[in-house]
């Protein structure tokens, strides 16, 4: 008998049926990512029910629902450890699931917690300080210019032109702006003005592999240099994903997303963003240990469609890795 998977998952229209603005909800899934996903892991064999999002999974957790296995993209809405929220109530009924676990989740969602483990294995990554009240911003003592974004975002959330700061008064503006808007801490850290990258991870411990890696060009003009929100909601139209194959360089950011993916402990797959500095040295950026799952808009099945492996590949992949870390037959 063929198993049966939840899905977990955060859909952008029953928040923004709720009022939630479209930026506050960029992480979350569209209707056309869960269509795709179920299909590709009924695909595999697989029977599928879906769930919903964390409120939705407590609400049939207390009526007795279980399935064998639950494939979780739920982000959550509200705080620095919201990733979290789901694989914590999977793990209190015992119900195994899909990427990382708790601690992961809520390690990597803080950029400065993520790139403090990896500084502490010996791994580079920009020189950074984080500003928690504006009384803060006065002690930033980095050259600039600098990055300033929200701490606990992904998706480009808070990231746009004025970003990258080039004096202290810049930087008072940016961050008392970002300190209202997202109501959380600013990563401050030195800006980096070398070829960005993001490169897919599949597999578990020594198993893990890097499947892949891209090279991000954004050719707004005005946005040359910045990677943000708008670009990656417009990415058809403003961003050029170059293969990267590069003797060299290619296999040190590869080795570098792979190592880091170690040392954070991620599990089934994930997506890790490079940067190169002035010497063109890969330095780790973040990593996303939920990553995004559209079949052509999201960077991980993008990495393995042009690595060979098709969508419902990917997908399968994914629940083997589980499956065999979690031991179900």
């Amino acid at each position: 008998m063929s198993l049966t998977i939840g899905l977990t998952y955060d859909l952008r229209n029953d928040y923004l049926s709720r009022g939630y603005p479209e930026e506050v909800i960029a992480e979350f899934d569209s209707v056309a990512t869960i269509d795709a996903l179920e299909s590709a892991i009924r695909s595999n064999g697989y029977r599928t029910e879906r769930v919903g999002n964390a409120r939705a999974l407590c609400a049939r957790l207390v009526a007795g629902e279980r399935w064998d296995l639950v494939f979780n993209i739920a982000e959550g809405l509200r705080g620095r450890s919201r990733e979290a929220q789901a694989p914590c109530l999977l793990e209190l009924y015992e119900i195994p699931y899909t990427f990382s676990d708790p601690l992961v989740c809520a390690v990597t969602l803080d950029k400065a917690v993520a790139k403090r483990l990896a500084q502490s294995m010996g791994e580079r990554t920009p020189a950074f300080q984080v500003v928690r009240q504006e009384q803060d911003i006065e002690k930033i003592n980095l050259p600039y210019p600098v990055f300033a974004k929200p701490l606990a975002e992904g998706s480009g959330k808070g990231v746009n032109r004025l970003s990258k700061v080039e004096n202290q008064e810049g930087l008072k503006t940016v961050c008392k702006m970002l300190l209202e808007r997202f109501a959380q801490p600013i990563l401050v850290e030195e800006y980096l003005p070398g070829r960005e990258f993001t490169v897919g991870i599949l597999g578990n411990g020594a198993e893990a592999r890097a499947i892949g890696a891209m090279e991000i060009v954004v050719h707004q003009a005005e946005n040359a240099e910045v990677y943000s929100y708008e670009a990656k909601e417009k990415c058809e139209s403003l961003v050029t994903y170059a293969d990267f194959r590069e003797e060299g360089l290619g296999k040190e950011v590869e080795e570098l997303a792979l190592r880091v993916y170690g040392i954070l402990e991620c599990a089934d797959a994930a997506r890790v963003d490079v940067r190169c500095d002035r010497e063109g040295r890969p330095s780790f950026m973040e990593i996303n240990p939920l990553p995004g799952l559209h079949p052509t808009h999201s960077d991980l099945p993008m990495i393995a469609t042009r690595a060979g492996m098709s969508y419902e590949q990917l997908i399968g992949r994914i629940i083997q890795n589980a499956l065999k870390r979690w031991r179900v037959q």
